[in-house]
């Protein structure tokens, strides 16, 4: 009976060590799969991330593309604000037929056809465009504009020179004045914030004479034909048109005129810069193609 007993547990024993080791078999030969599954699941992972990542890439270069492109859109739909002068003849002024002209006038309207810009012209006079400009209420001023480093210095942008002008002191018809020793004890009159009016200061102690500060051209000549002035200083070719046009009586001494400085477009906020590139592109293609010559020739010669 013992020996029945004992033969039947090592029997049972037997099987449970067979089903044992059948399990941990299969648990071997279950962990490649396994791995491999895991292996596939992380890929699939990485690949659906790297396409995410793609996906965001690619959205975020539109993206760029779009505003780029609108940018540009906004750029070309601006229409720039231009301050200039009343009157500073030949290179703004109107006309008899009440048209606003000169040479500022039409360089202007040749470089913006030239390169496809919009404009608003507002003749604000000197004091009110500089004024304009400095208070972000215009984006530029042209109206003969010395470019000098005092105005750079302050502040001041400027395009490359148009123009080249000297100024020079002008008198009453039969004035006595003839050099600058003349006005000793005298008053000269000259226009406010001026090329002309830093000339006139640079002189006025080392020859004797005092200036009286107008904010206009017009308003200074008559100063100086009144007799209250001795002289005044202007730019020479805007003086000289207006005496051989026969408006105004004054003359032009020899010998009192400075070395000159070129005009320029002027702009204070940086940001305005592609609008004097614009300018200078365009005023390089009017030179080549003869158009800046016709628009000279027309109110000098």
């Amino acid at each position: 009976m013992k020996k029945s007993i004992a033969l039947l547990l090592c029997t049972a024993l037997t099987a449970g060590m067979l089903v044992g080791c059948g399990s941990t078999a299969e648990d071997t030969a279950e962990a490649p799969a396994t791995e491999e599954a895991t292996d596939a699941a992380t890929d699939a992972t990485d690949a659906e991330a790297t396409d995410a990542a793609d996906a965001e890439a690619t959205d975020a270069a539109d993206a760029e593309a779009t505003d780029a492109a609108e940018d540009t859109t906004a750029a070309s739909d601006k229409t720039w604000v231009v301050a200039t002068d009343t009157v500073f003849k030949p290179f703004e002024y109107t006309n008899s037929d009440n048209e606003f002209v000169g040479i500022d006038v039409d360089i202007l309207a040749a470089v913006a056809e030239d390169q496809g810009f919009k404009y608003d012209l507002q003749s604000l006079g000197w004091d009110a465009a500089v004024a304009a400009v400095q208070a972000g209420q215009a984006d530029a001023i042209m109206a003969g504009a010395s470019i000098t480093q005092e105005r750079k210095d302050n502040g001041w942008i400027f395009s490359d020179g148009y123009y080249n002008a000297t100024q020079t002191f002008v008198v009453a018809q039969g004035s006595d004045v003839k050099s600058f020793e003349d006005l000793k004890g005298k008053n000269v009159a000259v226009k406010n914030g001026t090329q002309g009016a830093d000339y006139a200061n640079s002189l006025k102690d080392q020859y004797g004479f005092t200036v009286t500060v107008f904010e206009d051209s017009p308003t200074m000549y008559q100063d100086v034909i009144l007799g209250n002035s001795a002289a005044c200083v202007e730019d020479t070719p805007i003086i000289k048109t207006s005496i051989k046009e026969g408006e105004l009586a004054l003359e032009v001494p020899e010998g009192m005129e400075n070395e000159g400085a070129d005009y320029g477009v002027g702009i204070m906020n940086a940001d305005n810069q592609e609008f004097l590139d614009m300018f200078n592109a365009g005023l390089a293609n009017i030179k080549a193609n003869g158009k800046y010559d016709e628009i000279i020739a027309k109110y000098l010669d």
